[in-house]
């Protein structure tokens, strides 16, 4: 299987020390040989202020990266800059671009078994005219992908969550929604829980919009006019689905195991749950993509960046499931 590739992040973040952490245990999460794109000396001066030892190697050739894991950290020869933790510039904000650009480059040419992005702050790329709300809708334009095919799931070992919308303000949710967007964005999500994660029939639930799903319309008519037509249009495609249900339960211990992924209808209605039980160890995976694309389920937290305090679970979390879902698609392609 080809090596992942992966993406700085912002330099002045906690990306690249928590990539050099992942690293050094590799063996121990069994982790699929990985490489960095650029940043040799931003990753060497971060391991150093981690306190841990992660020799980089420059490699020039994504080839190189699986001989060279065991014993180094590849890294493909591109930009480089210097580290600063905690000190975001335009310089940082370039170096990020440049990795993230090459990163998804290399995974769409068919160079890498796919990317894993590290953390960035979207405010310093709109600096540079970065037009893309953040690196899901970049990586989907990257692919040839329309931006309402590419689905955006957060995982952790306690829940998956879709937000069926998802970076606009809460007034205009309702109006976003459509029985249409709901069936769209399910079937891409069921057909990728088949493909990715192995799952023979996925089991989706969708979230209610309202309070107590509307209280039979007292509250709202978005349930029975937009969810619940659209659970019968993909029931009668063959899609396991329920609902909609009062997102004020479906997150419950005892609810949880009834479904395997909780589509929700806004952006927070999703992170909220998902922080809540995974913070440490959440995964933003791209659906809907011909590449794997994984993120850690966390910011650039400029303000811990370079004080040994950022955890790596979730970074390492998305290097595995990054990996897991590039062997499953090697085994069927």
């Amino acid at each position: 299987m080809l090596p992942l590739a992966v993406s700085l992040g912002d330099p002045a973040g906690v990306g690249p020390e928590l990539l050099t952490e992942a690293w050094t245990r590799r063996a121990e999460e069994g982790l699929t040989p990985f490489f960095a794109v650029g940043g040799a000396m931003v990753l060497a001066e971060a391991a150093a202020i981690r306190g841990i030892a992660a020799p980089v190697e420059r490699i020039t050739d994504p080839a190189q990266a699986a001989e060279v894991f065991a014993r180094a950290l590849p890294v493909l020869d591109h930009a480089d800059g210097s580290y600063k933790p905690g000190q975001p510039d335009r310089a940082g904000a370039e170096l990020a671009l440049a990795s993230l650009t090459e990163a998804a480059r290399l995974a769409v040419a068919g160079e890498a078994g796919g990317v894993v992005t590290g953390p960035i702050a979207k405010s310093r790329l709109a600096e540079l005219g970065f037009a893309h709300p953040g690196q899901t809708e970049f990586v989907a334009a990257a692919s040839g992908v329309a931006l309402e095919d590419a689905v955006m799931m957060l995982a952790g070992p306690s829940l998956r969550t879709v937000p069926l919308t998802v970076h606009i303000a809460l007034a205009e949710v309702s109006g976003a929604l459509s029985a249409e967007l709901i069936q769209r964005r399910c079937s891409i999500v069921a057909a990728a829980l088949q493909r990715d994660f192995g799952l023979a029939n996925p089991r989706l639930a969708l979230a209610a919009l309202n309070p107590h799903a509307g209280e039979d319309g007292r509250f709202g008519s978005e349930e029975a006019q937009i969810i619940a037509p659209a659970i019968a249009a993909l029931r009668a495609l063959g899609i396991t689905v329920t609902g909609p249900h009062p997102a004020d339960a479906m997150f419950a211990p005892h609810a949880r195991g009834d479904y395997d992924v909780a589509l929700c209808m806004y952006h927070d209605q999703a992170l909220i749950p998902l922080k809540a039980l995974d913070f440490d160890n959440g995964v933003n995976v791209t659906l809907g993509l011909p590449i794997v694309r994984t993120s850690p389920d966390h910011g650039t937290a400029f303000g811990i960046a370079g004080k040994r305090l950022a955890n790596p679970g979730a970074t390492i979390a998305a290097l595995r499931m990054a990996g897991e879902c590039a062997a499953r698609r090697a085994m069927t392609s």
